[in-house]
């Protein structure tokens, strides 16, 4: 089994909108769960849903480090 990967990234709903910080383990999946607004939400309520930044890290002690600071 290959080493597991974990991201922290930022979807915007526009420019100068409002953005949302999140942490996951495939954020292929995830962004696209935002896109599609499967689930009630933050990200659904205000239209949260370009990636717009992305950062990749070994463990998700260190992911959630990041996106706290």
């Amino acid at each position: 089994m290959g080493a597991r990967c974990y991201y922290v990234y930022i979807l915007a709903s526009k420019i100068g909108g409002t953005l949302y910080i999140g942490v996951t383990n495939d954020l292929i999946r995830r962004v696209a769960e935002h896109k599609l607004q499967l689930v009630e939400s933050f990200t659904k309520d205000y239209g949260v849903v370009k990636l717009v930044y992305f950062e990749q890290f070994d463990d998700p002690e260190n992911a959630i480090k990041r996106r706290n600071d």
